[in-house]
């Protein structure tokens, strides 16, 4: 269940940049969204998938959806329904804590649903509704935004990613956003799949729960999502944590590249760990890992592997790595894997991209890749064919594991090239912001997805308190199993007790 869990707080590909936050004084031409009243009720009819379906229908757990524009520009066109999970609170409520997992395509209600156990024995639970939600777009909410189905990312017949998009021409970036428009139901709700608009359905969602001030969990891209909001609605905060938290002061490449290092970092880790068995199935000198792990998924490139009647391709290898690398409970999975791919068998490797991917075994995806596209397409500033080349390139530098000819040698297109709206967000993506309520930021010194210098850039930013957690992963607060960190933050967002200036914990 961890392991499920932790990947639902992570996208490699999903660290979004944002645009300047709208004003914070109330649109009236809400009105009617923010006065609507949630119709609770049971939640297996939601579900998307058969395995949702059964986490869903735990009585403990309640739905809803709640009414948001999908362009605020116009307010009283097409609508949007965003879904809402929550767990009732034990006692008596004192308001909702509202959950991100990150992505972006990243779906709330499976995580609370993933994790209830957890959150049935926190004392949050005891004074708090958990309320996940599913942003536009995104599982249970609609419109659903597509671009390719689930049996195309099954077959590898849609958008690979390796360490960019692998669009190497103009028309094929076209052919993307056609199909995303397409697969969206039409351009409008394509493009207003952005951050931007995401933060003002949260205020929404603040409102019809009845919570004068938000308090909120929010997990990797969450932390975007939850700094943005701080910065917009400054008084309607009463609590934010931000775990595995983004960069604010680096540009959508910069960004991009850290995490590449931090993912070779952890490979590096894991190499060594590996190297201290005689058999290492990435030798025993740490030093030469990269070549050795080359060596043996370059054949895929050509030929790639089956399981389970699935081809496995180059592209799925490295997204298992990448999953694996997560978290550190996950390095006997990854050497395990590449053991068996090295003697012809891609299973274990193959069930590691399906969890890094949250696919479930009646082959639906859990997260929502198309979305990730569309919120990166609105959120980052457009990257010329040079740029994108550039920056495989540069990943290829910092991390070497990753610099194979497929992954890095072409010259590549921005997937957001041809899409159907100009971008929004600016470099860096958070402005300076003052007279914030106190924040509380939660960062692992050995995540590889986010690395720990923006955390502390992220606290920085915000004035918030730093939680500092020695560990290797990507997500700490329930997720990494430490009595200490969950203390922590459970006492900021009950009583709004900030650690002390070194706090430090471990997982």
């Amino acid at each position: 269940m961890l392991a499920a869990a932790t990947s639902a707080v992570l996208l490699l590909t999903g660290c979004t940049l944002t645009s300047p936050p709208p004003e914070s004084n109330s649109d009236p031409d809400l009105g009617s969204y923010l006065t609507q009243e949630l119709d609770w009720g049971k939640c297996e009819d939601t579900a998307t998938s058969a395995a949702d379906a059964k986490l869903f229908a735990n009585p403990a757990l309640e739905c809803a959806s709640v009414e948001v524009p999908i362009d605020y520009d116009v307010p009283k066109g097409e609508r949007a329904q965003v879904a809402l999970m929550r767990l009732p609170a034990r006692g008596e409520t004192e308001g909702s804590l509202l959950i991100n997992p990150g992505g972006p395509g990243g779906s709330g209600t499976n995580l609370v649903a993933l994790t209830l156990p957890l959150w049935q024995a926190s004392p949050v639970a005891e004074r708090f509704d958990i309320v996940g939600f599913d942003p536009r777009g995104i599982g249970s909410s609609t419109p659903a935004l597509d671009c390719y189905t689930d049996d195309e990312y099954d077959a590898g017949a849609a958008l690979r990613f390796g360490v960019v998009y692998d669009i190497t021409s103009a028309e094929q970036a076209a052919e993307l956003a056609k199909r995303c428009a397409e697969g969206s139901g039409g351009v409008a709700n394509l493009v207003n799949a952005g951050s931007t608009n995401v933060v003002r359905d949260m205020d929404i969602m603040r409102e019809v729960l009845g919570d004068k001030k938000l308090t909120y969990l929010g997990y990797s891209y969450g932390s975007q999502l939850g700094a943005m909001y701080a910065a917009t609605y400054p008084e309607k905060v009463r609590a934010i944590v931000l775990d595995g938290a983004i960069a604010p002061d680096l540009t959508a490449q910069e960004i991009r590249v850290s995490q590449f290092a931090g993912l070779q970092a952890r490979f590096d880790d894991l190499a060594a760990f590996c190297a201290e068995s005689p058999d290492c199935v990435l030798g025993t000198d740490r030093t030469a890992a990269n070549d050795r792990l080359q060596k043996i998924v370059r054949p895929l490139i050509e030929t790639p592997s089956t399981a389970d009647g699935r081809e496995v391709s180059v592209w799925d290898v490295y997204l298992g790595i990448t999953g694996g690398l997560y978290s550190q409970a996950r390095w006997p999975n990854v050497i395990a894997a590449l053991t068996a791919l090295e003697a012809g068998r891609a299973d274990e490797m193959l069930a590691l991209r399906d969890t890094f991917y949250g696919r479930t075994a009646d082959g639906a995806y859990a997260l929502d890749l198309d979305t990730n596209i569309a919120v990166r397409c609105m959120d980052w500033p457009r990257p010329t064919p040079e740029e994108t080349t550039a920056l495989a390139r540069k990943v290829g530098e910092v991390a070497p594991m990753f610099d194979l000819d497929v992954f890095t040698a072409a010259n590549y297109h921005s997937e957001c090239e041809a899409w159907p709206a100009p971008p929004t967000g600016d470099d860096p993506w958070l402005a300076d912001v003052e007279d914030l309520p106190e924040t509380l930021v939660v960062s692992v010194t050995g995540d590889p997805a986010t690395p720990h210098e923006g955390g502390i850039a992220m606290a920085r930013a915000l004035g918030a308190s730093l939680l500092t957690v020695d560990g290797k992963q990507h997500g700490a607060y329930l997720l990494g199993g430490s009595e200490c960190v969950d203390d922590a933050v459970n006492a900021y967002l009950l009583d709004l007790e900030s650690p002390p200036d070194d706090a430090r914990c471990s997982l």
